[in-house]
């Protein structure tokens, strides 16, 4: 089995109401009593997702908010340091966390999934470009080398978003780059390239991804850790 594959894929609808709470704390300053409010809004054995559109807690469980919920989702980008709060969340990460930056990567992570399931030559190394403060690109850069078991760079560009994501073969470079934040062009030595569809998502096609599913997501979790891992790694 490709091991790209794991945990990618959008998530069928178990049929059930969902209730979503959105916090946005310059509108809504909640702090201490958010639960008691909210609480007697909600319906008995409906699920319900907790978002933070833009300021969010160290620890979403923790939260008032985060407490009442099955799934609580975080944006890193919304962050002053998109960084600093990836590795806080793994610090604090309880089953049920998730973030907008790993959202953001599912189009990636497909199209690299599908790109390695054809046949291909040993990987030696791999490289992830975007912009600076791009968490998108940090997870992804952590989730391939965790699960192909190479070392993978994470580079800088221009933006927008994410614009390549390359190996070193022995036959050459493979590429997956998007300049533009719509089309990405595929590169294999001795190939045509090919070109594929992969824009940049909005807020709610995100949400929406998110609240088809109501399960721990593992494979975030483990990726969180692997990220941990190389801040730490680095630092020494």
């Amino acid at each position: 089995m490709n091991v790209l594959r794991q945990g990618i894929g959008l998530f069928p609808d178990a049929g059930a109401a969902k209730c979503t709470l959105r916090q946005n704390r310059r509108v809504l300053p909640l702090g201490q009593h958010a639960d008691s409010v909210v609480a007697p809004l909600l319906a008995p054995d409906v699920p319900v997702v907790t978002w933070w559109p833009d300021v969010a807690p160290g620890s979403p469980k923790a939260d008032p908010l985060g407490a009442v919920a099955q799934r609580r989702v975080t944006d890193a980008a919304a962050s002053d340091t998109p960084r600093d709060m990836l590795l806080g969340l793994a610090k604090a990460y309880q089953p049920g966390d998730t973030d907008l930056s790993w959202t953001r990567s599912t189009s990636w992570r497909s199209l690299l999934a599908a790109t390695l399931d054809q046949p291909y030559p040993e990987l030696i190394r791999g490289e992830v470009l975007g912009e600076p403060d791009n968490p998108s690109a940090d997870l992804i850069a952590a989730w391939l080398g965790l699960r192909l078991g190479i070392p993978v760079q994470r580079g800088e560009s221009g933006g927008p978003g994410i614009t390549e994501v390359s190996f070193e073969t022995a036959d050459g470079k493979v590429s997956l780059s998007r300049p533009d934040g719509r089309n990405a062009t595929l590169a294999w030595p001795g190939r045509p390239e090919r070109r594929v569809a992969l824009h940049r998502r909005d807020a709610p096609d995100l949400i929406a991804e998110e609240l088809r599913r109501l399960e721990p997501d593992e494979v975030y979790a483990e990726t969180l850790r692997a990220l941990a891992g190389r801040a730490g790694g680095a630092a020494q």
